[in-house]
């Protein structure tokens, strides 16, 4: 099936490692231009020379972070620069340390609001300024099922991507009127394939600080699909969405989660 992503401009922070890796190789198989935004610029140089050799028309790493506007608007004009549109952003980043709230800090509170929240509200901010000059363009979130039920351990990063649910769908009402379209991704529990996916700046880099192989074990048995989830599975929603197959769909949450989650 043809996605109508070919030779389109898209930008997925986060693009070095783990589930923003595997959707930078799933927009490089269908033939996209792609600018990756990560603070970890050697592990995103691998990514997107693997990109390339999948397919990608183009693969450029711009040293992102996001939290910071002007970083932010720095990797936008590297790709509009270099190929005069930006048709998809993939707000992708995202961060947590597993803990219970009554176990958390000020300053821990303000580090996940920042990565998981602000980051966001600057990427979409500078995609619009962009997108509604073009009459058109889509945007798609990485969420999290902890958004949709709450989890133990995640309380503050299952609340602040509650708040990028909301926050996209009002983005897809305003927005609508120009041709852009919005939408969120909810991972459940996703691991990494291999210590090849992720960086050093990932919160994945000591997998057992996050869940031992028996948390998994038991994570899969409590899916009704019985398996966790694997970064291609989140990136093969994500492409259908941004696509041109996806076109009239907007304003969605969609949790892909192994049936974790099933809400109407």
């Amino acid at each position: 099936m043809d996605l109508e992503l070919k030779g389109k401009s898209v930008i997925v922070t986060g693009g070095g490692s783990n589930i923003g890796r595997a959707i930078v190789l799933a927009f490089a198989a269908e033939g996209a231009h792609l600018t990756i935004g990560d603070i970890d610029t050697a592990q995103a140089e691998k990514t997107a020379e693997f990109a390339r050799k999948l397919g990608a028309a183009s693969a450029q790493v711009v040293k992102t972070d996001v939290t910071q506007l002007e970083q932010v608007q720095a990797m936008f004009e590297a790709a509009t620069d270099k190929h005069g549109a930006v048709d998809v952003l993939v707000n992708n980043v995202g961060w947590d340390n597993l803990m219970f709230f009554t176990q958390t800090s000020p300053e821990f509170w303000r580090k996940v609001i920042d990565i998981n929240y602000v980051g966001v509200l600057n990427c979409t901010k500078t995609a619009l300024e962009v997108m509604i000059k073009q009459n058109s363009g889509a945007i798609v979130s990485i969420s999290s099922d902890a958004s949709r039920q709450g989890e133990p351990r995640e309380a503050v990063y299952g609340g602040v991507k509650a708040a990028v649910n909301s926050f996209m769908k009002t983005i897809a009402k305003e927005n609508g009127r120009y041709g852009i379209r919005c939408n969120v991704v909810c991972p459940g529990v996703t691991i990494p394939s291999n210590a090849d996916e992720v960086g050093g700046s990932s919160m994945w880099t000591n997998a057992d600080s996050m869940f031992s192989p028996e948390q998994i074990e038991k994570a899969a048995k409590a899916m009704p699909l019985r398996k966790v989830g694997r970064p291609q599975d989140v990136a093969n929603a994500v492409v259908f969405l941004a696509s041109g197959r996806a076109g009239h769909v907007t304003g969605q949450v969609l949790s892909v989660s192994g049936g974790y989650s099933m809400i109407g």
